[in-house]
C-alpha cells in the first residue's frame, strides 16, 4: 500500500478537511546500473575534491552558490531553514478561478487528495462545488522543504492537486521565431484548409489513454526477461514502510463555517487578508516590546532634527 507523503488538512475559508497528500503519478521507467565491462563489477561514483582528487567524506560537504565564474557564497543549514516556509501540513486554498483561465503550460505533477477519517462530508463538498462551479482552488503546498504553487480540482470521485510552475518556469513563446500573421501570408489555400479539417475530423476519436502504451519499454522489458531466464538472474522486492494512520476530525457545522467565511470575505478581500496574515501575528507578539524600546531610546538619545 502506498504512504502519504504527509498528513494534514485541506482548508478554504474556515473549513478543514483532513486529508493525506499521495503520489498521483507512477513511475516505470527501466533504471540501469553501470558495470565494469571486464568483470561485471558495479561502478562506484565518488565525491572528490577537483584540485586535490582525493575523495571527500559527507560531514564535509557543505552547499554553496556560484554567483560568478569561480565565486561561490556557502550557505549554512541554518540559512535553508531561516528560508524554508514554516506550514508543512496544510494546503491553504487562498482563491478560486475559473479552471480555463489556466495555461496548460502551468501544470507540472499530480497529486490525490485522500480524506481522512470522517472527513467525508467537506471532502464532497468542496469537490461537487468545484466540479458544479467550474472553479479550481490555487493553494500553496510545501512537498518535503519546497513550497509550491498547486490548484485544487475535482476528477472523477477525487480531488487532485496539481502542482502548477511558477510563471518565471515558462519558456515564452515570443524568445522563437514562430510564424505570426494570416494563412494568406503562407499561400495557404480556403481549399487546403477545408482538406486540413476534413482529414482531422476523419482522424477524431474519444481519448481513451488505455489505448497507449509505451512500447519501447515494453520490447526492452522482453529482451531483459529474456536474459534473466538465460542468465538465470534472480530479483529483489523490499518491503514498503506501513503507511501512517490518516487524521481523523470531529463532526463539524458547515453551514456556520460556510457562513463565517462568506462574511469574512465581505469584509476583507481574499488576496488581502492573505498578504496580510503573516506579518499581523509578528506585529501583534512585538508590539508591547517595541513601545518599551522606543521609550528606552527616546530617554537615552536627543531628538534629531529631519533632514530636508
Amino acid at each position: 500500500m502506498a504512504r502519504p507523503i504527509w498528513t494534514g488538512t485541506l482548508s478554504f475559508g474556515l473549513l478543514n478537511v483532513p486529508v493525506s497528500l499521495m503520489s498521483g503519478e507512477r513511475k516505470v521507467d527501466l533504471h540501469f546500473r553501470m558495470l565494469d565491462s571486464r568483470d561485471r563489477k558495479p561502478i562506484r561514483f565518488e565525491r572528490v575534491n577537483a584540485d586535490t582528487g582525493e575523495e571527500v567524506p559527507w560531514k564535509d560537504i557543505v552547499k554553496a552558490y556560484e554567483y560568478d565564474k569561480g565565486s561561490y557564497v556557502v550557505l549554512e543549514e541554518d540559512d535553508i531553514r531561516s528560508a524554508a516556509p514554516e506550514s508543512h501540513e496544510t494546503v491553504e486554498v487562498e482563491t478560486f478561478v475559473d479552471a480555463s483561465q489556466i495555461d496548460p503550460r502551468y501544470y507540472e505533477k499530480p497529486y490525490l487528495l485522500v480524506p481522512g477519517k470522517k472527513a467525508e462530508k467537506g471532502y464532497v463538498l468542496l469537490r461537487e462545488t468545484l466540479r458544479s462551479t467550474g472553479k479550481v482552488g490555487i493553494a500553496r503546498v510545501v512537498v518535503r522543504t519546497r513550497e509550491y504553487l498547486c490548484a485544487v480540482m475535482p476528477n472523477d470521485d477525487a480531488l487532485v492537486l496539481m502542482i502548477l510552475r511558477y510563471p518565471q518556469e515558462l519558456v515564452e513563446p515570443d524568445d522563437y521565431k514562430l510564424p505570426s500573421g494570416k494563412l494568406a501570408d503562407y499561400r495557404i489555400t480556403s481549399k487546403e484548409t477545408a482538406m486540413a479539417e476534413q482529414l482531422i475530423e476523419s482522424m477524431a476519436g474519444d481519448w481513451d489513454p488505455s489505448q497507449y502504451h509505451d512500447e519501447f519499454r515494453e520490447r526492452l522489458q522482453q529482451v531483459l526477461n529474456k536474459r534473466i531466464k538465460s542468465k538465470g538472474g534472480t530479483t529483489q522486492v523490499e518491503d514498503e514502510p506501513t503507511p501512517r494512520e490518516d487524521a481523523s476530525t470531529n463532526v463539524v457545522d458547515f453551514m456556520a463555517l460556510l457562513q463565517k467565511s462568506l462574511d469574512a470575505n465581505k469584509r476583507t478581500p481574499a488576496k488581502k487578508a492573505a498578504a496580510r496574515k503573516a506579518p499581523a501575528r509578528k506585529t501583534a507578539a512585538k508590539k508591547a516590546p517595541a513601545k518599551k524600546a522606543a521609550k528606552k531610546a527616546a530617554r537615552k538619545t536627543p531628538a534629531r532634527r529631519k533632514a530636508g
